[in-house]
């Protein structure tokens, strides 16, 4: 059976808040009976993004990870509630009816991921729907896919098999996988977040005593001993050694030039950095 997933591109999302803002317009003071009541103006958001900085002084990338309900084949939620007060339709979308949940503050803990947030007015949980009640009556996608300037969510509605494909294709990750809650929210580019980088700056002394960059330089990266990465200097001479695991490990870089020697330097890998000058030699 075809079920809903929603993919986020982390590589293309600018944080324009378009997702946030709409899925505020649809939901904010309109109710919709067994798919959600209104959204209080003053309570969280059912779709933040998360902001993410790696990297220092002329080498750094900023990326945005849009956050929101999962909706989990195997949601802790539907779970905890027991009694249908939050299930799961046959499409995949993980639904909390506004009536039975009514003073079921003890679900808002039940989700691993801090997607169900409290409505104090209605005295119920609550959390993006997946815009069910728009799909339902034909709607091809979520308002927050729609809205979306740059591509950076996309709704798809496929069979199993169709969505591993997607998956191996995309190389989509989930957030928190270690939950192992199956979720139908997958993330592409996640690398950009979560794994490291080193980067610098191949150069080379003049005669003159000073610098000049040194484009194709051959840049090479072993990890506790092992070989991890390898990359050519670009036309500024710049290089940078992505998806990296950030953990405590030693690491040890060589960037060579047939021309103008030899640069090394060494240390542990525990977060991104720029690492300025390599002076070849």
């Amino acid at each position: 059976m075809k079920k809903w997933a929603l993919i986020v591109d982390v590589a293309k999302c600018t944080n324009c808040q378009n997702c946030v803002l709409a899925t505020k317009d649809e939901h904010m003071g309109n109710d919709f009976p067994g798919y959600a009541a209104s959204m209080p103006a003053a309570g969280a958001d059912w779709i933040t993004i998360e902001r993410h900085t790696r990297g220092n002084d002329s080498m750094v990338d900023v990326t945005y990870v849009p956050k929101t309900c999962n909706h989990c084949e195997d949601a802790p939620c539907v779970r905890a509630a027991g009694d249908g007060a939050i299930y799961q339709r046959p499409d995949g979308i993980v639904v909390i009816d506004p009536v039975k949940s009514r003073d079921r503050r003890d679900l808002v803990e039940s989700c691993p991921y801090g997607a169900i947030v409290w409505n104090d007015e209605a005295r119920i949980p609550q959390k993006w729907s997946f815009d069910a009640h728009l799909l339902d009556t034909g709607w091809s996608k979520p308002r927050c896919v729609q809205v979306c300037p740059t591509g950076a969510l996309r709704s798809v509605r496929v069979e199993a098999a169709e969505l591993q494909e997607l998956k191996q294709q995309l190389q989509l990750e989930a957030l928190s996988p270690e939950l192992n809650t199956r979720p139908r929210v997958l993330y592409q580019n996640l690398r950009l977040a979560t794994r490291c980088f080193l980067g610098g700056t191949v150069t080379r002394r003049l005669a003159s005593g000073g610098l000049e960059n040194v484009p194709g330089a051959d840049v090479e990266l072993d990890i506790d001993g092992v070989r991890a990465a390898r990359c050519v200097s670009d036309a500024f001479g710049d290089f940078k050694l992505d998806n990296l695991p950030p953990v405590q490990l030693p690491w040890a870089l060589r960037a060579s030039h047939s021309v103008y020697g030899l640069a090394t330097t060494e240390g542990v890998l525990a977060e991104s950095r720029y690492l300025g000058p390599l002076l070849l030699s």
